[in-house]
């Protein structure tokens, strides 16, 4: 064969190829020579000489076509409405697979003629509206869908679309039994005639959807909306809230495979609002009023249709979330208000971890752990654990430190440290809600140090893992000085095996077994304002001169301070029947020592020897007495008493430690503590304004609070007082002033 163009006999060329046309195009058999011989055909048409015949195959070809769609819309009209989709269904599905090998036959008219004069794809998407895009050329393929689609769908559009809503009505109908009709079509046939219209666009490059969209999709939607605001007043009228909950939950279910059975993918969502438009959305207020009595009665079965049910509606949760957080609340503040005792710590941390765990686990499982939901229990679990009473300090972070120091003494029995650990972790969640975890921290501070000096840590490994968590949740700074309260144990070892050899070397005998404790002011919540006055015993005399010329040349230039109220030690008791070893504190200790060579002295001697305070003697005389070590000859212990040893002292242990030694916090101490943090607050506050003022150079009244309080949440929320009271106390020193312009705005002055 030869690609020479040459004359073409254009009548007997398109007969032929005219019988072959209508041979594919109507599923006829066409022998494989023929059908090549027609490509042949087709390209000799449009290289002929002199003169390329392609717009006339072209014309031909459309004309073929118009005639083709226009005698299979006759033949789909001539069974009636009863078989019409059948047909139309039967006569689209044996034509769009036969105008699809017609352009396949028509490939070289496709490729070399006509996109040659189509637009191009950019100036379709993007080029003016007032261009006609159905005056252009088209390819046979979509020249065989354009045919389709205005000879046949669009004549009948009204009477397919109406049969198609029938159809998916009785299918709904269906579900329910009652049909109430005869016309019930095959599911691939109302599908494929809706895929239909979908299909003679899909050529497009710019609204492909618009015909489907256009005829169809906007009249069902409305059908639907009309079947489901009807389906929803029965539904009202049958049965209480859960059985309606239930039955539109099915419903929309039931209608979402529906979709999926006939619709094309684009219009499920759309379906599916409309559902729930007409079941939810216009009976907003009735299910809203529902919400707070299937809180209050945690219809855990309810509140998860109804979760389900307001999830898509905009805005419609927050109703719920407001029952919920304020349901969570109340429950939180019943539990802690019920506490009792003088230190509830356990049961109060314990009580709100049970409510936490419990409403968490209710949204995991009712709600699919919705972060909303889980905000709404944030704020309820942060409002039950910073509740305070009009005008006092939250208790919360002091009985949260008591809770920990607990569980870390050595006094935890018949329970394992891994135990221990875990209700330690589980503590954290409390600490994570606290306002004012710098109270917690000073708590904290002061049980951990009590703890370390009397060697009462159930565990060291416990109490790193614990202060490793607090720096996990708030950061390095937070625990800062627990890491060197730890140091200083750590290093406190060392520093006694030092002395040892000074001793040693300098051929020393201080007469007594000893071990020091050197502690870092900065770092210990040991205030040295108050310190209680002591003459030590001469027995430790010697030990304590000879340490401070120890430290003094291991240390140039430091200072050592001695903690008398929080140092002890062992006596062996020589005068009796058997030895016993005591465990007591320093005060104890050198009141019993006293009695090293008299068996009896006046309150007097004792008070002035060993010049202990006034107020405190009587409390670690009456301590002495109390374990039977020491007899007074009154009833009550007076200025006037005498106090002896008793020498007749027994006791079934022979090593014992008399109570006292560590005291329990008093009431002063936590006023100190919380004075402790009122000035470290005022301090941290300073920090932040002048740090604050120095970036920003001049700022406004309250957007300098504001900004204080964004930076200090994290450790407490400042009170509006407080930080006016430390502007002044800035514009005082000369850190910041007023500006000129302005009697509310702050200037840094460097």
């Amino acid at each position: 064969m030869s690609l020479k163009p040459k004359r073409v006999d254009f009548t007997q060329t398109w007969s032929n190829l005219k019988e072959t046309m209508t041979g594919v195009i109507m599923f006829s058999n066409v022998p494989r020579a023929v059908w090549n011989d027609r490509f042949t055909d087709v390209y000799s048409l449009c290289v002929a000489y002199p003169e390329p015949l392609a717009d006339r195959l072209y014309s031909e070809t459309k004309a073929f076509l118009e005639d083709h769609v226009q005698t299979l819309k006759i033949k789909v009209k001539k069974g009636g409405e009863r078989e019409l989709l059948k047909d139309y269904y039967e006569a689209w599905t044996k034509f769009s697979q036969g105008i699809d090998y017609l352009h396949k036959l028509f490939s070289y008219l496709n490729n070399q003629h006509i996109r040659k004069q189509k637009m191009s794809d950019a100036e379709l998407t993007y080029g003016s509206l007032s261009i006609d895009h159905s005056e252009q050329m088209k390819e046979i393929g979509e020249l065989g869908l354009e045919t389709w689609k205005k000879l046949m769908i669009e004549p009948m559009k009204d009477q397919l679309v109406s049969l198609l809503l029938d159809g998916i009505r009785y299918d709904r109908l269906g579900e329910t039994g009652s049909t109430g009709s005869t016309q019930f079509q095959s599911d691939n046939v109302i599908k494929g005639v809706i895929n239909s219209f979908v299909s003679v666009e899909e050529y497009k490059k710019k609204g492909n959807l618009e015909l489907y969209e256009d005829i169809f999709e906007k009249p069902f939607l409305t059908a639907t909306g009309d079947y489901y605001r009807e389906e929803a007043q029965n539904l009202l009228q049958e049965g209480s809230i859960s059985l309606y909950m239930q039955r539109v939950i099915q419903k929309i279910e039931s209608e979402n495979m529906r979709s999926r059975k006939f619709l094309y993918p684009g219009s499920y969502q759309k379906v599916t609002s409309e559902c729930e438009q007409r079941m939810v959305g216009d009976h907003i207020s009735f299910l809203h009023s529902e919400c707070k009595s299937m809180v209050e009665r945690e219809l855990r079965t309810d509140l998860a249709n109804m979760y389900l049910l307001l999830k898509p509606i905009v805005g419609a949760q927050k109703v719920l979330l407001d029952e919920i957080q304020n349901h969570i609340k109340s429950q939180g503040l019943k539990v802690i208000s019920a506490l009792q005792g003088e230190a509830p710590s356990t049961e109060f941390v314990e009580n709100v971890l049970d409510v936490h765990q419990k409403y968490r686990e209710m949204i995991s499982a009712t709600f699919q752990g919705d972060l909303s939901f889980i905000g709404a229990m944030d704020k309820a679990m942060t409002a039950i654990i910073n509740h305070r009473a009009p005008k006092m300090a939250s208790k919360s972070p002091e009985l949260l430190a008591k809770y920990c120091d607990s569980l870390l003494k050595k006094s935890q029995k018949g329970i394992s440290e891994n135990e221990i650990d875990e209700k330690l972790s589980k503590s954290i969640t409390v600490f994570k809600y606290l306002d004012d975890k710098d109270v917690f921290q000073k708590f904290y501070s002061r049980n951990l140090g009590k703890r370390l000096i009397h060697q009462q840590s159930h565990s060291m490994d416990l109490e790193e893992a614990m202060i490793n968590r607090l720096k996990q949740a708030c950061g390095y700074e937070f625990t800062n000085k627990f890491h060197r309260m730890f140091t200083d144990i750590s290093v406190a070892e060392d520093l006694n095996s030092k002395f040892t050899d000074y001793l040693n070397d300098n051929t020393v005998n201080v007469g007594i077994n000893y071990f020091v404790r050197v502690l870092q002011q900065g770092a210990w919540p040991m205030s040295h304002t108050g310190l209680l006055p002591l003459n030590i015993p001469q027995e430790l005399e010697r030990t304590v001169q000879a340490y401070e010329k120890f430290y003094a040349k291991q240390f140039n230039g430091r200072k050592l301070t001695w903690l008398h109220h929080l140092s002890n030690g062992d006596v062996k008791l020589g005068y009796l029947n058997k030895s016993y070893i005591v465990n007591m504190s320093t005060f104890q200790m050198a009141l019993l020592l006293l009695f090293e060579k008299s068996e009896s002295l006046s309150y007097d001697e004792l008070r002035e020897t060993t010049n202990i305070q006034a107020e405190a003697f009587p409390r670690h005389v009456q301590s002495l007495l109390d374990s039977k070590l020491l007899l007074c000859n009154t009833e009550e212990l007076t200025a006037t008493s005498v106090i002896s040893l008793n020498m007749k002292y027994s006791n079934k242990r022979t090593k014992f430690r008399i109570a006292g030694t560590v005291q329990r916090e008093t009431p002063q101490e936590v006023e100190q503590t919380h004075q402790a943090v009122d000035e470290d607050r005022k301090m941290y506050l300073q920090a932040a304004i002048v740090r604050i003022m120095k970036s920003r150079k001049v700022l406004k009244h309250n957007l300098l609070i504001q900004e204080v309080i964004s930076q200090s949440k994290s450790r407490f929320t400042p009170s509006i007082p407080m930080i006016k009271k430390v502007i002044e106390n800035l514009i005082d020193k000369a850190y910041i002033e007023r500006t000129k312009n302005s009697s509310d705005e702050y200037a840094y002055m460097a």
